[in-house]
């Protein structure tokens, strides 16, 4: 008996959500879309009657996501002196970790939100994301030059982890001097921050990640250059703009979540491969299926498990349970993709899959607004990595290959391969 089925399948749920599911992720999932689309969860709701729920299946998923009517990101839109986030990440001292949590573009509801994002998209356009592409092969080529001749390397650390750091952060405008920098504070609070969980040492690199957007902010107020930061200083639109804190916490979220997510889907997307030889030998023939095969990546097992939480603005029944006010609901994005009701053989790695839709970066207002420049990414990452090197093969034995959770997501610590 494996351990997944030793344990009840909403408590395994809790697992997942803080990271220490393991493998048995998807098995745990299966099981509870057999039970529900919507699964009470044992999770404790300090100081309050509220209930928690994972959404497992895809239609419900869609409905929390989309229906702002009856479900928000900030519990302060239904009470005001609403202390539910603490619930999510332990009391925290740390005003720098309740500053990034509580004044980003993922955490506000409208119409601040609509504000902002109005704001950002102006500089975040699907064209721009598009106009980056030699940029990005450019990168992606000197990344697998500095390796080529060895025949082998860490695909997470020689390739997955900086070619997206390193495209966020020149977009942005991050010195390449402190391209390092950024990426080793974005992990630490990536490896800190979970479901019930609260690292001191991520509240640590908050304040010093903080801290630094602040100067570079500054600097840029002096010395303005074509960059992101630059531009979103200077936008204004009918009289608005963002505020200091605003600018620094969206500032914050689209160096974390511009890297984060590309990374684990470069990364975990090669594994997949390895691990399905007849996808990969397809795909080697083929590399104008690479686009698709990354919506399938993306479906199959996408970097994040869950959205973040939605909290009911009034009760409501939803997957037939009745939610109350208040309570907290947990769609698990990673459950949903896999949603045998909407996809064939929903277990199944299949890179031709014509895929209409999936919730990998979410759906509605909060949708990922990065969602086309990993595409770009992901496409050129994988293009680049199979033209150069076709005969790419796991260097250690597979049970060997280490997993990390972070973030309430699934990512690999490393992955030597051999060309």
């Amino acid at each position: 008996m494996n351990h997944s089925d030793q344990i009840a399948p909403e408590q395994g749920i809790l697992g997942v959500l803080s990271g220490k599911s393991g493998e048995h992720t998807f098995q745990i999932f299966a099981q509870n879309r057999k039970i529900g689309s919507v699964v009470k969860l044992p999770f404790p709701m300090r100081e309050s009657n509220n209930q928690a729920w994972a959404v497992t299946q895809l239609d419900e998923a869609l409905k929390v996501l989309k229906d702002q009517e009856h479900f928000c990101v900030d519990p302060k839109s239904i009470d005001k002196n609403s202390n539910i986030k603490d619930s999510l990440t332990g009391k925290s001292d740390s005003s720098s970790s309740d500053f990034f949590l509580s004044n980003s573009l993922n955490a506000i509801d409208e119409p601040d939100h609509k504000r902002l994002r109005t704001l950002v998209s102006k500089a975040f356009t699907p064209r721009y994301m598009e106009s980056l592409r030699p940029r990005v092969e450019k990168l992606a080529n000197e990344l697998l030059d500095q390796v080529q001749d060895q025949g082998e390397m860490d695909l997470v650390k020689d390739y997955a982890n900086p070619l997206p750091i390193n495209v966020i952060s020149d977009m942005i405008g991050v010195p390449k001097s402190d391209h390092s920098k950024i990426h080793e504070w974005s992990e630490g609070i990536a490896n800190g921050l979970g479901v019930g969980t609260a690292d001191p040492k991520s509240a640590e690199s908050l304040k010093l990640f903080g801290e630094y957007i602040k100067q570079l902010v500054a600097n840029k107020r002096q010395q303005p250059s074509d960059d992101l930061i630059s531009q979103l200083i200077s936008i204004e639109e009918q009289g608005d703009r963002l505020d200091e804190k605003e600018l620094i916490s969206m500032i914050q979220l689209l160096i974390f979540a511009g890297h984060e997510t590309t990374s684990t889907l470069i990364s975990t997307g090669t594994l997949m491969l390895l691990d399905h030889p007849d996808q990969l030998e397809i795909l080697k023939n083929d590399h104008s299926l690479i686009p698709s095969a990354v919506e399938e990546m993306l479906r199959y097992s996408g970097p994040s498990t869950t959205a973040g939480p939605r909290y009911a603005l009034k009760d409501v029944e939803l997957g037939g349970q009745q939610i109350k006010k208040g309570d907290m609901i947990f769609p698990l994005l990673k459950s949903a993709n896999r949603d045998e009701k909407h996809f064939t053989n929903s277990e199944e790695l299949d890179i031709t899959r014509k895929i209409k839709r999936h919730l990998a970066f979410g759906q509605g207002v909060h949708m990922c607004l990065g969602a086309p420049l990993a595409r770009v990414e992901g496409d050129i990452a994988f293009t680049t990595l199979l033209k150069r090197m076709p005969n790419l093969q796991l260097n250690i034995p597979r049970e060997d290959v280490r997993w990390k959770f972070k973030l309430a997501a699934q990512g690999l610590s490393s992955l030597p391969v051999s060309f």
